[in-house]
């Protein structure tokens, strides 16, 4: 009896042995193997790849197809601009910085002042970059950020002119992309309107007897926002398939992409398509119902953002 326990403790020992055996060593063995394959699989037919979780309703970094990024907004982050803001959106990240200046208003709008907004895509945010010029995604992303202040009069050029026909007001909007993995409009337009939200300009007047512009530092006033536009991008898989806040690999894999640019009185202040596969009114308009929504979770985010600093 004695020897048939013992026995049996033996048999329980090696079966526990091999349990062990199999959990520390031949379980992430197969789970690295999995993991190598895929990584092939995705490198070989990088498509097919997506289709397959798209077929799920699902994306490989586990966002459900009409999800976006987790968007975090940092105003304050420049301490020598007038104004600035850092925003993530995802691994994408812009810091934009806003100097004020003194020029001559232009002779065709005296009651007027400038706001020049730059695009920067550096190599250091992506090897897809070069040095250099300006390359084309960097010239097309600084005529977008253009039209959207324009057409969208976030501040109207009146309010930037100190004197008429004598003096006014540059704003040079410089948006410097830190990390790039998509989505870059998106994370541009957001980055603009916090930093704009931040520029305090001293209270300036000029000199009847010396005709010389004289600065109080003391008195300054913030930028008057007349509207809030927020850009929401899209990207189209196999002509027919919407995604949203597209990654750099999305985007790269995808047929089309679309940017919308609402304000808060659901106006359509900007609509970004540079070529690729259509769109069926349908689909356009799902865009932008999910670009309205978009607009509201933006506007909270950055007014929570400016309401914790001005706590501090």
């Amino acid at each position: 009896m004695l020897r048939e326990k013992g026995t049996r403790f033996l048999v329980d020992s090696v079966g526990a042995e091999q349990a062990r055996v199999l959990e520390t060593e031949v379980a992430p063995a197969q789970a690295k193997a999995r993991e190598k394959m895929a990584a092939g699989f995705k490198t070989v037919e990088p498509l097919e790849y997506y289709r397959r979780f798209l077929k799920e309703n699902c994306r490989p970094d586990g966002r459900e197809l009409g999800e976006f990024r987790t968007t975090t907004v940092n105003i304050g982050s420049v301490s020598t601009a007038d104004g600035s803001a850092l925003v993530k959106l995802g691994n994408t990240a812009v810091i934009c910085g806003i100097k004020a200046e003194f020029a001559a208003p232009p002779p065709d709008a005296p009651d007027k002042g400038y706001v020049v907004p730059n695009v920067d895509l550096p190599p250091l945010c992506s090897s897809r970059f070069r040095s250099g010029p300006p390359g084309e995604e960097a010239q097309v992303a600084s005529q977008f950020i253009a039209d959207v202040i324009e057409n969208s009069q976030i501040i109207l050029k009146e309010d930037l002119c100190i004197s008429p026909g004598k003096l006014a007001w540059v704003l040079y909007c410089d948006l410097i992309c830190l990390d790039y993995d998509g989505n870059i409009l998106d994370a541009c337009t957001c980055a603009l309107l916090a930093a704009l939200k931040n520029v305090q300009l001293p209270e300036v007047t000029i000199n009847e007897e010396t005709a010389l512009a004289e600065v109080n530092l003391k008195k300054k006033r913030y930028l008057n926002i007349r509207t809030h536009p927020v850009a929401t991008s899209f990207a189209v898989f196999d002509d027919t398939l919407l995604i949203v806040d597209p990654t750099g690999e999305e985007e790269h894999l995808a047929t089309g992409t679309l940017t919308v640019v609402m304000d808060e009185e659901g106006k359509l202040c900007c609509l970004h398509k540079p070529g690729g596969s259509g769109l069926t009114g349908a689909k356009l308009q799902d865009c932008l119902s999910r670009a309205v929504t978009r607009h509201k979770e933006i506007k909270k985010l950055m007014d929570e953002v400016i309401k914790s600093m001005k706590a501090k």
